[in-house]
């Protein structure tokens, strides 16, 4: 009988190692999620058990890095999956499962809002109060990398995207409020930076909650950069006075656990750091969202431009040296979208 379903070389080729290296010839296979990444992750269940198979083809993606960073979380003592078993050559890894219930499902419901941040926090605290001697080898988050990603914003997002080349004045904006957010980013504490932790990679564990996942970009940098991230999240938000409060919360706990000195204390110069690193992100990822769309084609993200680059527009209105950004996107990018 023909198969009707599309082939898929990777597939049966994860099957076969299943099977064959393991003598596991009962198993459910089906995905758990795709990311942004040429990576996928499939469920495997045999009886009542389960686990999570990582296919990254190697002339693709590296997994490397990623077994690098799951060690250090593991160490530092936070839930992300454990690697059960490796066949790096043909780029498989057997990880434990965390569930299926994404902080973004579960957050559907408001009223689990105050429990599972305070949880996502906690653990942001953890891995940056014990991650100090794991960050000094991850690569740096440095002035290069800051201004390569918000090119991103204006590669793809402006001039792919949009067809909205730049004028001289427009270049001029643009120049001086990346200036301004490198200088904020760069002026800040350096910690363990997981670079992804939001609502989408964490997922909600009974217990040691959250679980959390797509590690693998970790670098050292920012202090403020995975709380904006988590809290200024480009796929949910919340009132401003409510994002405050909890990053504030952060900044309490980041003072008692040693991660902020003394010097660091002053809630609106913590602030400031938190905004304008959350303009740094959301330019990167709005760019991202749209090279996704025409080089991936992953149309899926677009719709989630106009919440990210909202956040610009809001934060920038607070901080003169990002009004004339501001106004940009707001005039000329969010009305072409």
């Amino acid at each position: 009988m023909h198969d009707h379903r599309r082939e898929d070389p990777r597939l049966d080729l994860l099957r076969h190692w299943l099977e064959h290296e393991f003598g596991w010839s009962d198993l459910r296979l089906e995905p758990a999620s795709a990311d942004a990444s040429f990576r996928r992750y499939f469920r495997v269940t045999r009886g009542t058990g389960s686990v999570v198979a990582m296919d990254a083809p190697p002339d693709k993606e590296d997994v490397e890095p990623y077994l690098r960073v799951a060690a250090m979380l593991e160490a530092i003592g936070v839930n992300a999956p454990r690697v059960l078993e490796r066949n790096e050559a043909a780029g498989f890894l057997l990880l434990t499962d965390l569930g299926a219930t994404t902080y973004l499902e579960a957050l559907a419901d408001a009223g689990r809002a105050e429990a599972l941040y305070a949880d996502a926090i906690s653990a942001l605290v953890r891995i940056q109060a014990r991650g100090g001697e794991a960050a000094r080898s991850l690569p740096p988050y440095d002035e290069r990398l800051l201004r390569f990603e918000m090119s991103l914003f204006t590669d793809w997002l402006l001039e792919r995207h949009l067809a909205l080349p730049l004028d001289e004045a427009g270049r001029r904006d643009v120049a001086q409020a990346f200036d301004t957010l490198v200088a904020s980013a760069l002026e800040q504490p350096r910690v363990f930076v997981h670079r992804d932790y939001h609502s989408r990679n964490l997922m909600v564990c009974p217990g040691n909650n959250p679980g959390i996942l797509d590690f693998q970009d970790a670098v050292t940098g920012a202090v403020t950069y995975d709380l904006v991230s988590l809290l200024r999240d480009c796929y949910i938000a919340w009132p401003r006075h409510r994002v405050e409060d909890w990053a504030l919360g952060y900044q309490e706990l980041a003072l008692q656990s040693g991660i902020l000195r003394e010097e660091h204390g002053d809630p609106e110069q913590f602030l400031r750091w938190f905004d304008l690193m959350g303009v740094q992100r959301h330019l990167k990822a709005a760019g991202i969202f749209a090279r996704l769309n025409h080089r991936d084609g992953k149309p899926g993200y677009l719709g989630d431009i106009p919440r990210t680059l909202g956040y610009v527009v809001d934060v920038a209105g607070r901080h003169d040296e990002l009004g004339p950004l501001g106004e940009f996107v707001s005039d000329r990018v969010l009305a072409q979208l």
